[in-house]
């Protein structure tokens, strides 16, 4: 089938399937009595990861979509790390213990506009609460174009050994269009500080879908980052949510590409880091080296999906520390408040900053782990699962008869149990994962649109 004909029956809005069930599904019912009592349930012995997440930024780009704003000013940005050291301590005091950790994320926002003693006053904080195993992942998230020596010194004094440069596009009309200029050079000379500090593994993010973007101009984008020697790159398409983030709307609508050349943009990206990187397809839209750990993840059906996108990460719980962080334990998921000033406000009467998250149910459970399994590995077996969670498969094998259109339509192969997303589906997955989602039908009901579209 064309492209075309597949792009106009497939292009529709769907989650992007870093948790299950959704953001939009979360609710005040569960709130910080729930999240302290899940802390003092977690297994003993197990590691956890932790996620801290600030919210702020030296720059605007109009296509972001995270939870940030601009702030030069010192004194918030002091006043935020404080408010995240107290929330740790609140967290190991509900814990009962000090949780063993093998990840530590820093994301934003741009974590390095905080001030270098804030950087490693924060990391000493994690380990004064924490026990940062021997070995454990401690990545940051970080903009080439503002990060100062001064950072750089803090990053190697806190022990960054993994890195991900935001890169987006090197192409200068696209760069003026989105409010983030950023040269080749600056990226380069950024990720050659960071490998000389003992950065071990470096991630580039670039997109496809951006304002005044075309499949010429991004080709040299992508061959270009291969010159970067990254060991993942990971290639999002632009969500254009201007009703969630109003700073969007200073994006004029026709500068966009269309679906179709949004689809061929992304082909092309994925033709230069395979053909030309040597780069293994992971998932929906990573790709990483041989040997490289996400790689031999994919291959060992060991990939998993968190709010940080594709991961290595197999702890059983993810603690989100900051403000609109997102934690996932066993029991569910908790969401701290949103903004600054209510997070500031709980954290300052010494209570946690919980304001919504969702219980899981049995039904959820299941469903989960099968989404999971199609994005992570882009197959299932819905019986297997299901005799897993000791669960009836009929409701699984109902929502599976939808699959007779994407298996008419060469996208996967289905044999009435099992489910193989192919080649050709691989850029539909999130598609076939929405079969399984039961919130989606209420929500397709509603007037606003909650997600970005699927292509």
């Amino acid at each position: 089938m064309r492209d075309s004909d597949l792009i106009a029956r497939y292009d529709g809005r769907v989650p992007r399937y870093t948790s299950y069930p959704t953001a939009p599904h979360f609710t005040p019912g569960t709130d910080a009595l729930s999240y302290a009592a899940w802390l003092a349930e977690l297994p003993e012995g197990e590691a956890v990861s932790l996620y801290l997440h600030v919210p702020f930024c030296d720059r605007l780009c109009l296509y972001c979509g995270c939870n940030t704003s601009v702030v030069h000013l010192e004194q918030p940005k002091r006043a935020y790390a404080r408010m995240l050291m107290r929330e740790m301590e609140m967290v190991a005091a509900c814990a009962g213990r000090r949780l063993r950790v093998s990840h530590v994320h820093w994301g934003g926002g741009t974590p390095t506009v905080l001030p270098p003693d804030c950087l490693t006053g924060i990391m000493d904080c994690v380990r004064e609460h924490f026990e940062v195993i021997p070995g454990a992942e401690i990545a940051i998230e970080i903009d080439p174009a503002s990060l100062q020596p001064d950072r750089l010194e803090a990053l190697a004094r806190m022990g960054i050994n993994r890195a991900s440069l935001g890169v987006q596009d090197f192409d200068l009309a696209v760069q003026d269009a989105i409010g983030r200029h950023q040269s080749f050079e600056q990226t380069a000379a950024c990720a050659q500080a960071l490998r000389g500090i003992g950065v071990r593994s470096l991630n580039l993010d670039l997109i496809y879908g951006l304002p005044r973007q075309n499949e010429e101009s991004l080709e040299r984008t992508a061959r270009k980052a291969l010159a970067l020697r990254a060991d993942r790159v990971a290639v999002f398409g632009y969500a254009h949510v201007p009703w969630m983030k109003k700073h969007q709307s200073l994006i004029p609508e026709d500068t966009l590409p269309g679906a179709a050349a949004r689809f061929a943009q992304a082909k092309m990206v994925r033709r230069v880091l395979e053909r030309e990187g040597g780069y293994i397809p992971v998932g929906l839209d990573h790709f990483a080296r041989p040997g490289d750990a996400m790689a031999e993840a994919a291959l060992g059906r060991q990939l998993h999906r968190s709010f940080q996108g594709y991961t290595t990460d197999a702890a059983p719980a993810l603690i989100g520390l900051g403000a609109s962080a997102i934690g996932s334990l066993p029991q569910g998921y908790v969401q701290n408040a949103p903004t600054v000033p209510a997070y500031g406000a709980a954290i300052g009467q010494n209570r946690l900053a919980t304001s919504r998250g969702v219980a899981l149910s049995p039904d959820d459970r299941l469903r989960r782990a099968v989404i999971e399994s199609i994005m992570c590995e882009l197959e299932v077996d819905l019986r297997a699962q299901a005799a897993a969670f000791d669960a009836d498969p009929a409701p699984l094998l109902a929502d599976a008869r939808a699959l007779a259109g994407f298996k008419a339509d060469g996208l996967v192969e289905w044999d009435g149990t099992r489910i193989e997303v192919n080649e050709a589906g691989r850029p539909f997955v999130r598609n076939v994962a929405a079969l399984f989602d039961r919130y989606l039908a209420g929500q397709a009901q509603a007037q606003t649109p909650r997600h970005a579209v699927a292509v």
